[in-house]
C-alpha cells in the first residue's frame, strides 16, 4: 500500500481537519498528520499511542516500515538533535535509518465523534445518546458527561480498574457514596472549565488523568468523587478501539503495541 491510501483510512476515522477546527476554536496547539515519509511502499503497520525507541525496535523486527501514533511524534520546534541523552530524538532517528515512515493523529483521534475520547466514556461504561460534550465542535467534540449504572464508588472503581486493565489508578471519595453520572476527559483534561462544566452538568465521578492537587481537591470540594487514570491508560483504550475497526482496511500485516508497564 501507499503512505497515502493508509493516510486516508485514518483520515477516514477522523481528518485531521478536525484537529485544525478544534485548535482554531479553542486557542490550542497540534502537529498531526504524516510526520515522516520515507518515500516507500508500506509493508507493515504497527500502531500505538507514542513514538519510543522500543516501538521502532518492534517495527524493524516486524518487517514494518510505517508507525502510527496518537501523541506527535514531533510537537514543536527540534532546536537540537541528541540521540544520546534524548530518547525522542532517538526514535525519530532509528525511524529515518531503517527508512520508517511515522503518522501521527493527535487532537482530531481524540476529537472525532468516536474518537479517544468518545471511547474513554464507552469504556467508563457511558452511552452517547445521553452524553453532553464540553468542547464541542462542528463533526465532534472533547470531554463528556453522562449516565452511568448507579452503584457504589467501590464497585465503579472495580468495574473502571477491569475495563482499562489498570491498577494504577487513584480515587478519591467515599467509598460507599451511590454514584450515577460521570465526567471524563481523555489525557490531561482537567481545568476550570472542564471541572465547572462536570459540575453544572451535575457529574458525582469526575475521570482524567495527569491531576494537580488544587484540582483535586476543587472536585472534592465540590462533592465529587475523582478517579485519576494514567494518561497512557486513558488513551490507549481507544486508539486501540479504532484499531480494531479500521485494520481490516489496511491490507498490509499490522499490529496494536501496548506497553503494559504504563497502564
Amino acid at each position: 500500500m501507499k503512505l497515502c491510501e493508509i493516510f486516508e483510512i485514518l483520515q477516514g476515522v477522523a481528518p485531521v481537519a478536525l484537529s485544525d477546527e478544534f485548535c482554531k476554536k479553542f486557542k490550542m496547539y497540534d502537529n498531526s498528520g504524516i510526520i515522516i515519509d520515507c518515500g516507500e511502499d508500506i509493508n507493515g503497520v504497527l500502531f500505538t499511542l507514542d513514538l519510543t525507541v522500543e516501538a521502532v525496535e518492534r517495527a524493524k523486527k516486524r518487517g514494518y516500515n510505517l508507525i502510527v501514533t496518537h501523541h506527535p511524534a514531533i510537537y514543536g520546534g527540534i532546536s537540537r538533535f541528541d540521540t544520546v541523552y534524548n530518547p525522542q530524538a532517538n526514535a525519530l532517528s532509528r525511524c529515518m535509518k531503517y527508512a520508517i515512515s511515522v503518522i501521527s493523529m493527535h487532537l482530531n483521534f481524540d476529537a472525532a465523534p468516536e474518537g479517544i475520547d468518545y471511547w474513554l466514556m464507552r469504556g467508563l461504561g457511558g452511552f452517547e445518546g445521553n452524553c453532553k460534550i464540553a468542547a464541542q465542535i462542528e463533526n465532534g467534540g472533547y470531554g463528556r458527561v453522562y449516565d452511568i449504572k448507579p452503584q457504589t464508588l467501590e464497585s465503579y472503581v472495580q468495574q473502571v480498574s477491569e475495563a482499562f486493565n489498570t491498577s494504577k489508578l487513584i480515587v478519591y471519595g467515599d467509598k460507599n457514596k451511590q454514584v450515577s453520572k460521570v465526567a471524563s476527559f481523555c489525557g490531561a483534561g482537567c481545568d476550570d472549565y472542564n471541572m465547572s462544566f462536570a459540575a453544572d452538568n451535575g457529574a458525582d465521578v469526575f475521570v482524567s488523568a495527569d491531576m494537580k492537587h488544587h484540582e483535586i481537591l476543587a472536585l472534592t470540594q465540590r462533592g465529587m468523587a475523582v478517579i485519576v487514570l494514567t494518561h497512557y491508560a486513558s488513551e490507549n483504550y481507544g486508539l486501540n478501539k479504532i484499531y480494531q475497526k479500521i485494520k481490516d482496511e489496511i491490507k498490509v500485516k499490522s499490529e496494536y503495541l501496548t506497553f503494559e508497564n504504563l497502564l
